[in-house]
C-alpha cells in the first residue's frame, strides 16, 4: 500500500483514496444533498480527464474554471492535473476587467463556467486565448478513462490568482508538491485529521481553501461537506447536522459567528478543534468559551501554502497574545530588516519564509518572482516579531492592499478601473477601519473637469467593470492629491490626514459626512 510520505501528486493521491477508502463518502454537497464517495471520485475524474483530452487539452495547457460550489469544480481540478494541465480558478464575482485580466493573463485555452456566465465570457473571450466556452452540461460525454503520463511532483496544476499588491492580481504557478505538503502536515502533525475526520469548507472553489480541503479528504479519508456559501446564521447547525470534527476559517468569520444569538445548542457539537486566521485577539478567549473548543491560530498564503500554526503545547499560554505560532516543520521563518538581513529575536521586520513546496514562480511575471524570492527567501510583505522560543507575532502589513470581509483588494487595481471613468482625471484607494468589515475602500477621485462626477454613478461604473466587494463604499471628490517627487500619490497623506471621512459621501448610507 503506497504511503502518505511516498506520494508527490494529486493522481496518486486520489487512486490511493479510492483503493482504501472505496465506499467512503469523500464529498457531500450540503445545497443538492449529493454526497460522493471517493470511489466515484476517482472514476468521475478519470472520465472527465478523457473528455478534456477529446477537447484537446494537454500537459502544460491552462483551463479556466468559473463555477460555483458544485462537484464539477473538483472533479475538473483532478481531471486537469490528471492530465497535466492546470485549472486557473475565476472568482465568480469578477467581470470583464478584473475577468478579462485573468483570463488574458493566464493563456486558457479553454473555459468550463456556469451557464449564466456563458454572455459575461463570450465578451471577455476576444482579448483572450480562449478557443472554446463549455458548462457543464458538455461534459457528459461518455469518455473513456485518461491514463496519461506519469505525474510530475513539479508540474504546474494551478495558476491561483490573488490580489496584487500593486497592479493586477498575480498567478501564481502551484505544483503537485505544493498541495502534498501543505495537506500532509495536517494529517502528520496536529490536527491529525484522519478517517475518523469530518471537515466542512464554506468557501467558494475559486478561493484556495475549498481546493486543499479536498486534498486533505483525499489524503486523510476524512469526509469533505461543502456549503454552497458562509452563511454565520447556519454554520454551527452545519456543523451539528454533518458531526463535523474540525474545520477552518479566516477573516471575518469567528466574528461574524461570534455576533449569533446564543444557543443551548452552542456546546452541543462534535468538533475538537478549530483552525483560523486573524482571530481577533480581544475576541480569542469568547470564541473559546462560547463553543467549548479550542481555536488555534494559522498563517499561510496563496503563494507559500501553510506555514505556521499554533500547537497544541502552546495555545493555552498564546491565546489572545497575537501569537500566530511556530514554523511548520516544512518551513523556515525568519524576520529580515530594510537591508535583508535577519533581525534580532523580539525586533519588528518583515516575515520571510522559505521550506518545500512553495509556489514555482508567478505566472509570466518574472520580475515579481524575483522580488519575492530575493535573498533565497519568500518576501511575505507582512511585518512580525520572533519571540526566543521561535514563536511568531503578526504585526501588520506592508503591502498596498486592502482587506475588506476577509477579501483581498488590490487598491491599484480599483484606481485603474475608476481612471477608465471619462470623468476622471485620478484616483487614489485607501482603506478605513471598519467595526463590520474590518476595513471598507473609500475613494479619491479628482474630476476630469468642472463638472463633479456623482459618486452613486462612481460606484455603478465600478460595479460593471469589478467584483461587488472591490467598489468603494466611501467616497472624496478632490481638486488634487498630494504627490511624492516620484509623482506618485502620496497615501501617508490621505490615510494621516485627520478623519479620513469628513467630506466624503456614504454610498451604503446615501449621505454626505
Amino acid at each position: 500500500m503506497t504511503t502518505l510520505a511516498d506520494i508527490d501528486d494529486l493522481s496518486t493521491l486520489v487512486a490511493r483514496a479510492a483503493t482504501r477508502w472505496p465506499d467512503r463518502a469523500a464529498w457531500v454537497f450540503d445545497e443538492t444533498g449529493t454526497s460522493l464517495t471517493f470511489g466515484d471520485v476517482e472514476r468521475e475524474s478519470a472520465r472527465l480527464a478523457g473528455v478534456l483530452a477529446g477537447y484537446g487539452i494537454a500537459a502544460g495547457d491552462r483551463v479556466a474554471v468559473m463555477l460555483r460550489n458544485r462537484p464539477a469544480f473538483p472533479w475538473l481540478w483532478l481531471a486537469l492535473a490528471r492530465v497535466g494541465a492546470a485549472i486557473v480558478p475565476v472568482n465568480t464575482n469578477y467581470r470583464e476587467v478584473d475577468g478579462g485580466h485573468v483570463l488574458a493573463h493566464s493563456g486558457a485555452r479553454l473555459a468550463v463556467v456556469e451557464p449564466e456566465f456563458t454572455d459575461l465570457m463570450a465578451r471577455i473571450q476576444p482579448g483572450t486565448s480562449v478557443e472554446r466556452i463549455l458548462t457543464p452540461d458538455d461534459l457528459g460525454v461518455a469518455a473513456g478513462a485518461y491514463e496519461g503520463a506519469a505525474a510530475v511532483p513539479e508540474q504546474p496544476v494551478n495558476i491561483q490568482y490573488t490580489s496584487g499588491t500593486t497592479g493586477a492580481p498575480k498567478g501564481c504557478v502551484l505544483p503537485h508538491r505544493y498541495w502534498l505538503t501543505l495537506v500532509r502536515g495536517l494529517v502528520t502533525d496536529f490536527p491529525s485529521i484522519s478517517d475518523a475526520d469530518t471537515i466542512i469548507t464554506a468557501q467558494p472553489f475559486h478561493y484556495i481553501d475549498p481546493q486543499w480541503n479536498v486534498a486533505l479528504g483525499l489524503a486523510s479519508g476524512a469526509t469533505l461537506v461543502v456549503l454552497d456559501r458562509f452563511h454565520p446564521s447556519t454554520f454551527w447547525q452545519k456543523v451539528r447536522e454533518y458531526d463535523v470534527t474540525w474545520f477552518y476559517c479566516l477573516g471575518l468569520m469567528p466574528t461574524l459567528l461570534l455576533r449569533q444569538p446564543e444557543s443551548p445548542d452552542d456546546r452541543r457539537h462534535r468538533v475538537r478543534a478549530i483552525h483560523a486566521s486573524a482571530i481577533p485577539h480581544d475576541l480569542h478567549a469568547a470564541l473559546e468559551e462560547r463553543w467549548g473548543v479550542p481555536w488555534y491560530e494559522a498563517f499561510g498564503m496563496t503563494e507559500t501554502g501553510a506555514d505556521i500554526r499554533m500547537s497544541q503545547a502552546d495555545h493555552d499560554d498564546l491565546v489572545a497574545t497575537g501569537c500566530i505560532g511556530r514554523p511548520t516543520s516544512e518551513r523556515e521563518a525568519v524576520i529580515l530588516g530594510d537591508d535583508g538581513l535577519p533581525l534580532p529575536r523580539g525586533k519588528t521586520g518583515e516575515l520571510a519564509l522559505r521550506g518545500t513546496g512553495l509556489m514555482l514562480r508567478y505566472h509570466d511575471d518574472p520580475a515579481a518572482t524575483e522580488r519575492a524570492f530575493r535573498g533565497g527567501w519568500f518576501h511575505t510583505g507582512d511585518l512580525a516579531t520572533m519571540d526566543e522560543q521561535g514563536r511568531v507575532y503578526y504585526v501588520g502589513r506592508t503591502k498596498d492592499m486592502i482587506r475588506r470581509s476577509g477579501e483581498n483588494v488590490s487598491a491599484d487595481e480599483v484606481e485603474r478601473t475608476l481612471q477608465q471613468h471619462p470623468d476622471i482625471s485620478l484616483a487614489a484607494v485607501i482603506a478605513v477601519p471598519d467595526d463590520v468589515r474590518g476595513e471598507e475602500i473609500k475613494a479619491f477621485v479628482v474630476p476630469a473637469s468642472d463638472a463633479e462626477p456623482e459618486p452613486d454613478a462612481l460606484a455603478e461604473f465600478c460595479s460593471s467593470k469589478l467584483a461587488y466587494f472591490k467598489v468603494p463604499r466611501f467616497w472624496s471628490v478632490v481638486d488634487s492629491l498630494p504627490m511624492t517627487p516620484s509623482e506618485r500619490v502620496a497615501k501617508g497623506q490621505l490615510r494621516g490626514g485627520g478623519d479620513a471621512l469628513a467630506r466624503t459621501y456614504d454610498r451604503v448610507e446615501q449621505s454626505w459626512r
